[in-house]
């Protein structure tokens, strides 16, 4: 029942009542039969909001059941993207990390090789560096030093 349909009833049946206890306060008929006929019109008012309440409530049980299986069907649907999205994070953040280790082992073997290699160096002694020519190279261009 739409919010307008629900608003139209209540308001019906509002006025429906007061227009009742009008015309019954309002009729020339004795104190007695008119207290009896505003009870009558009070229980009939009652027993119509009733009908009118439980109507609804069927009509709100009625939805509620049709669209659960639709909610929870989409709650574990998104439940499954969750954990599948958790179980891609960890493979992806423990790739990394062996990613990291592998590239920080093989920094530190060149950089030991680096060390060995300088290490090993020695300048040659002038004696033994007969025949070697140093040079001074230099560039034609401008902006190189």
């Amino acid at each position: 029942m739409s919010k307008k349909s629900a608003g139209f009833l209540v308001g019906a049946i509002f006025g429906a009542a007061a227009g009742a206890a009008a015309g019954l306060l309002l009729a020339p008929r004795p104190g007695d039969e008119t207290r009896a006929m505003a009870a009558d019109a009070v229980n009939d008012a009652w027993d119509s909001a009733l009908d009118s309440y439980e109507r609804t409530s069927r009509v709100v049980s009625d939805r509620i059941g049709e669209v659960r299986p639709v909610v929870d069907q989409k709650t574990d649907e998104l439940r499954a993207k969750v954990d599948l999205a958790r179980e891609r994070m960890d493979q992806l953040r423990e790739s990394l990390s062996d990613a990291v280790t592998s590239a920080s082992e093989q920094v530190q073997h060149n950089a030991e090789a680096v060390a060995d290699s300088v290490t090993s160096y020695t300048t040659p002694h002038p004696s033994e560096a007969e025949g070697v020519t140093i040079e001074t190279v230099t560039s034609e261009h401008p902006d190189v030093h």
